[in-house]
């Protein structure tokens, strides 16, 4: 073979190589970008549900009652006073015994229970508000439905950053799985804090689960034992003002009244 075809053929073969070479280095940097895009789209995910849930949990412990929590579903800081009010009730209030009545919101009568026994602070100082008439007239300040399926009232303020002008722990009756079934009524509180609610409570429309935080969980005062699915299907599902999940409800949602014997 001459020795020109030689050198045309090894620099044929060299020219191939380093295509190939220059192949190889775009497929590597191609899937090693690839693999970093992954890595940062996977901790953006993770990042947005992470803050999503702390989001839901620090409005809703935010308070007195339960949200600007806060789940997690909670109210305010600080109690705003009111004169009415008084003092945090003493526990015995609660008489170590079951409490019937109604709740009537946007006229739709809820039958409520509230177990004195198990959670005697919070139902004392829950029935000397309703005997004052406190929650009368209130509005329902909070709704959310994208995880937390929570509807909050008794803030005077209606913003979630109102009170009774007292606020009192420690946390009761709270469960232990985290789990709040249908009908629940609890306490709103501040996040991190056992001693700090007041007069906000929340209604749980749909099971939910709401971690707890350093201070616990939610003091469980009773149950809704009917009423619930109208309130479900005249107010919750009518969703958030604005279409969010998390906010004021779409459907303006007050207690008419409360009463318990």
């Amino acid at each position: 073979m001459a020795p020109k075809q030689n050198d045309r053929e090894a620099r044929q073969a060299r020219e191939r190589l380093r295509a190939y070479q220059a192949r190889q280095t775009v497929h590597e940097h191609k899937v090693k970008r690839r693999k970093r895009d992954n890595w940062v789209a996977g901790i953006a995910a993770v990042v947005i549900v992470a803050l999503a849930v702390g989001t839901q949990l620090l409005y809703f412990s935010a308070g007195p009652g339960a949200a600007k929590s806060s789940a997690s579903a909670s109210s305010s800081a600080a109690p705003s006073a009111s004169p009415s009010a008084g003092g945090v009730p003493p526990k015995t209030l609660a008489e170590d015994r079951t409490w019937t009545g109604t709740m009537t919101i946007n006229s739709i009568p809820l039958a409520v229970s509230l177990d004195g026994k198990a959670a005697p602070q919070a139902v004392s100082s829950t029935v000397s508000l309703v005997q004052k008439k406190f929650y009368d007239g209130l509005t329902c300040h909070r709704l959310t439905n994208g995880g937390f399926y929570v509807l909050q009232c008794g803030d005077p303020k209606g913003d979630g950053s109102g009170g009774p002008g007292y606020s009192y722990g420690p946390i009761e009756n709270a469960p232990k799985d985290n789990v709040y079934k249908a009908g629940t009524i609890a306490m709103a509180r501040q996040s991190n804090d056992a001693s700090s609610q007041g007069s906000q409570f929340f209604i749980v429309y749909d099971d939910t689960t709401i971690p707890a935080d350093q201070a616990g969980g939610y003091t469980v005062i009773g149950q809704v034992t009917s009423g619930l699915d109208q309130l479900k299907s005249q107010v919750a599902d009518k969703g958030v003002e604005g279409g969010g999940t998390d906010g004021k409800p779409a459907v303006a949602t007050t207690i008419d009244s409360f009463t318990l014997r």
